[in-house]
Parts: structure tokens; sequence; C-alpha cells
């Protein structure tokens, strides 16, 4: 039996959602607790995987097993062993031909930002800081300029092991709430810092150092080293994948049908 979960964490005390052995992951919490309630070695696969600090609303696994349990065992036993930063929302048995990874049709990131004179509290471990002023319509006019397929060489990092940059941008959005500046993207698939480093330059642009054009330049050039800097993880949460209705997931996390 195939069995999807929709799972959303907090990950500021993990080196990232890929199991590691010399640290903490979330994969790691993840599978031990599915493991336990399946009594069977299990191993699972995401969506996407995060990096060390980035928190997931909805992040989707699969995983095989023999063992029987109900939707409702899927979600609440899983959730009776998983740290407290760790929650199973919901529990799916899907098709055999499903695959949390490459089923998906979209990926969604958001990166908050908080815009204010003094540093946050409350909020430090889920939105980035930004002391200076940010123009947010001029950096959502400089989004624009990166919709559509593109080799986004810009704005990868140098460790990041996909084999192409190519890249379709969907939909992406800066709006201003409040001392808030967030930024919605969704695209069928991202590269390493992808995000990060999209919201570095648009914080230049937003900071008036920079004219929106001048990402379209980063765009064009390929070049990493003249892009703005890597935003702050905790400021990114993966809102979570899109896929075809017909598998019959959650609404949140399924295309209209």
């Amino acid at each position: 039996m195939r069995i999807a979960l929709g799972i959303e964490y907090d990950g500021t005390d993990f080196l990232g959602w890929q199991r590691l052995t010399h640290g903490p992951t979330v994969q790691g919490a993840v599978e031990a607790a599915v493991s336990d309630i399946a009594a069977e070695p299990v191993q699972v696969i995401c969506a996407g995987r995060t990096d060390a600090g980035v928190h997931a609303r909805c992040q989707v696994i699969h995983f095989d097993t023999q063992a029987q349990r109900t939707m409702r065992g899927w979600t609440l036993g899983p959730n009776s062993r998983l740290p407290a930063s760790v929650a199973v929302r919901w529990a799916r048995a899907v098709r055999e031909d499903f695959h949390a990874r490459f089923s998906a049709c979209a990926r969604r990131y958001r990166y908050t930002i908080l815009n204010r004179s003094a540093r946050p509290a409350l909020e430090a471990r889920y939105v980035c800081w930004e002391r200076a002023p940010l123009d947010a319509e001029a950096m959502h006019a400089a989004a624009q300029m990166l919709l559509g397929e593109n080799d986004f060489s810009a704005f990868r990092t140098a460790a990041c092991q996909a084999r192409s940059p190519q890249r379709c941008v969907q939909a992406i959005s800066v709006m201003r709430e409040g001392d808030r500046v967030v930024l919605d993207i969704q695209a069928n698939a991202f590269l390493h810092h992808m995000v990060r480093n999209i919201a570095g330059s648009l914080r230049v642009v937003g900071r008036r150092e920079q004219p929106p054009e001048w990402i379209a330049q980063l765009l064009a050039g390929r070049d990493r080293s003249v892009a703005g800097p890597t935003s702050a993880a905790q400021g990114l949460v993966f809102l979570g994948p899109l896929y075809p209705a017909e598998f019959g997931l959650p609404a949140d996390v399924s295309l209209p049908s």
C-alpha cells in the first residue's frame, strides 16, 4: 500500500529535510516515527527538500508499507512520536503511480521580510529582518521579470547539483502587509537556494540600490557573483506542491479539476 502524508514543520532546529548521519533532520524524525507505527522500516520520499532552518506549511511525502492502519492512525500515530516542531496534517491512501516528487506539477514558497527598524523577538525564527525601508512595489515590478522558463544560474548556489539551471516560474508577487514584505513564488521546480537568492536580489532593489531592470540583467548575465546576497533561511516557508486533482489529495495541494 502507498500512503501520502502532508507534514508541517519548523525547520529551525534541523539540518534540513534530507536524512544525515551527523545531526537531526526532518526526514530522519519522520521516518523514525512512521516506522514505529508501521512496525517495519519505512523510507519516505518528499516533494521537495528544504535546507537547514527552512520551514514547511505542507510538505508532501509518500511511502510504501505492508502495515494496515487507518488514515487516522497514520496521522495521530506518528504525531505521538514526532518532536513538537513536526506534525502530520493528513494522510491519504494513494495509487501506486503517485510519486511525491515526480507527480508534482508545481511547488510554492513564501519568503517573509520583517521591514522595521527594530529587530524581531517573537517572530525571529520565521522572518528575515530588514531595517532599511523597502519599496515593495519596485520589488514586485522587478520580480515579474523572472516569469516564464529561464536559465536561473544567477540565482543558484555553487553547490547546486541540478543537471540544468532551467526552471519555469509560473507566478511571483511581492506585497507589503503592514511592516511585512511577502514574496510568493510558484514554479515547476527550484534550484538550490533559488528563492533565497531571488529574495536577496529583490531586497537590493527594494532598498533602491538598483532599479527593477537590474533583475532582468542578472537573469540574462547568469553570473551568481554579481547578484544579491543569499537571504536568511528562517524567512522561507515551503507552502507545498501541487498535484493533478485525479490523485484525490487535499485541496491545498491539488490543482483545480
